[in-house]
C-alpha cells in the first residue's frame, strides 16, 4: 500500500497538463479498419496516391468535345459525329467533326476542348460555335494528384474528406492507431443510474454519463462501470478488475484533500495516488496516479467542474496518447457584456454565450455560475477566461472558448 502524495501549494493549470500527460502511454498496437469503420481515427500510415487524378483527361461540363484546329477564329459549324458517354472508352473524334460529351467522360482521341451546350446552338446537321479557346473545360490527367505523391501523413485524424480522397485511391482499408480504452467510474451511495427509481437522499448519475460523452467525441473506446457504493472492499475488487480490461481510468468526485472516500483508499492500496490542487475554477482538486500499471485520473465530482477540468486539463493530455500535439483552442476576441468584481487566485472559465452588439462580438454571462450546475453548461455557447486576479467592466476585452473547439479532438 503506498502513501497519498500530496502537492504543497497550488498547481497551475500548465503544471497539471504536464502531470497527465507524463503520466499517460500511447497505446502500442495499431490495426487495420476497413474505410468506413476508420472515420475518426489516426493514421498510422503514410498514403501515397496509387495513380493520376484524374486518371485520364476528361471533361468538365456537358456539351460538345472537338479539335479547336478545326474552326476559323471567329467561330462556325461542325458536324455531329456521335457520343462519348461517361464511363465508355475513349472514342477517336473524325476530324473537321464535334461530339457530343458528358461531364466527367473520357475527352476524345483527337479533341482538345469542351465547349459547354449552352454556349453553342444545335442544329439538325450540327452544331454552331462562337469563338473558342483551346484547351477549355478539361481536367488534365494528373491535375489533381500524381502516382506517388504523398498524399496524407502518419497521425492524421480522418475526417469525412480523407475518408473520401482514400476511397478515391482504392484504399478499402487502412492502417490506423488504436483507441485508448477509457474506463469511466463514479462512486458514493448517493448515486442511482438513471432509469431507476431514485431513493431517499439519491441523486442520478449524471458525470459518468457526461464524462463518457465527452471521451467518445474525442475517439476514444469507452467503457462505463457500475457506480462504486462506499464499500472499500468492493472499490478494490471493481478497480483491480477495470485496470485489467482498459488502458487509463478516469472517475469523478471523492478527490479533495481531507475528503473521505473508499475510492482514494483503494487507490493507495493498489497502486500510488497524488493529489493536488490547480488553479483553475471551477475545479481546483485534482488526483492522479496508478492502480497497478494502468494510470488513473481523479476529477472532481460537481458536474461543471468535471466538465471544465476535463475539457482544460485532461484534454491535451489525452490528446497525446493518439500521436497527436493537440494545438491549444483558439481564444476568441470579446467585449464583455458583464461586470465581474469576485477575484481570485485561480483562473476562470465562466458559461458564457458570444452575440453581436453594436457590430462587435460580445460575451454574455449566464446569471449562476455554480460548479454543481449542468443547465447553464447547456446554455452556454464556450467558456470566458478570467485570468487571476483580474476584475472585469463591462467593455472589457475577455477571452473566449467556444465549446465546440474544446469538444472535438
Amino acid at each position: 500500500m503506498s502513501s497519498a502524495c500530496e502537492q504543497p501549494g497550488m498547481s497551475s493549470i500548465e503544471q497539471a497538463v504536464e502531470a497527465l500527460t507524463g503520466l499517460l502511454a500511447r497505446p502500442a498496437a495499431n490495426l487495420q479498419l476497413p474505410l468506413l469503420q476508420a472515420h475518426g481515427r489516426l493514421l498510422a500510415e503514410d498514403i501515397h496516391a496509387r495513380h493520376d487524378v484524374p486518371l485520364w483527361d476528361n471533361s468538365a461540363m456537358d456539351g460538345y468535345a472537338l479539335n479547336s484546329a478545326d474552326l476559323p477564329p471567329e467561330g462556325g459549324r461542325l458536324p455531329l459525329a456521335g457520343c462519348q458517354a461517361a464511363g465508355d472508352a475513349a472514342i477517336e473524334l473524325p476530324p473537321g467533326h464535334c461530339m457530343q460529351i458528358f461531364t466527367g467522360a473520357v475527352v476524345p482521341v483527337g479533341a482538345d476542348t469542351v465547349i459547354p451546350q449552352e454556349n453553342c446552338r444545335r442544329e439538325t446537321d450540327g452544331v454552331v460555335f462562337a469563338p473558342v479557346r483551346p484547351g477549355q473545360n478539361i481536367r488534365r490527367q494528373g491535375e489533381e494528384t500524381r502516382v506517388g505523391q504523398p498524399l496524407l501523413g502518419s497521425g492524421t485524424r480522418l475526417r469525412a474528406q480523407e475518408i473520401g480522397l482514400l476511397a478515391s485511391q482504392g484504399y478499402a482499408a487502412v492502417k490506423v492507431s488504436r483507441a485508448l480504452r477509457v474506463g469511466i467510474i463514479s462512486s458514493g451511495n448517493e448515486l442511482c443510474d438513471p432509469g431507476s427509481a431514485l431513493g431517499p437522499g439519491q441523486i442520478y448519475d449524471s458525470n459518468r454519463y457526461l464524462l463518457a460523452s465527452v471521451l467518445q467525441g474525442w475517439g476514444f473506446e469507452v467503457h462505463q462501470y457500475p457506480h462504486l457504493r462506499d464499500n472499500l472492499d468492493d472499490t478494490v475488487q471493481l478497480l483491480r478488475r477495470a485496470s485489467g480490461e482498459q488502458d487509463l481510468l478516469i472517475s469523478s468526485g471523492g478527490v479533495s484533500v481531507g475528503e473521505a472516500d473508499y475510492l482514494k483508499q483503494a487507490v493507495q492500496q493498489l497502486g500510488q495516488l497524488n493529489l493536488w490542487r490547480v488553479a483553475i475554477q471551477p475545479g481546483k482538486p485534482l488526483a492522479f496516479g496508478t492502480i497497478g500499471q494502468t494510470p488513473w485520473i481523479g476529477l472532481p465530482g460537481n458536474p461543471a467542474a468535471s466538465l471544465v477540468t476535463a475539457l482544460i486539463i485532461a484534454r491535451p493530455a489525452l490528446l497525446a496518447t493518439q500521436s497527436q500535439t493537440p494545438a491549444a483552442p483558439a481564444i476568441l476576441p470579446a467585449l464583455a457584456d458583464f461586470e465581474w468584481q469576485k477575484t481570485s487566485v485561480r483562473t476562470r472559465y465562466l458559461q458564457a454565450r458570444l452575440q453581436v452588439g453594436n457590430g462587435q462580438m460580445q460575451a454574455q454571462l449566464h446569471p449562476q455560475q455554480s460548479s454543481a450546475m449542468l443547465a447553464n453548461c447547456c446554455w452556454a455557447d464556450g467558456l470566458v477566461v478570467i485570468p487571476a486576479q483580474q476584475p472585469v467592466q463591462p467593455g472589457d476585452p475577455v477571452g473566449f472558448i467556444p465549446y465546440h473547439a474544446l469538444l472535438q479532438p
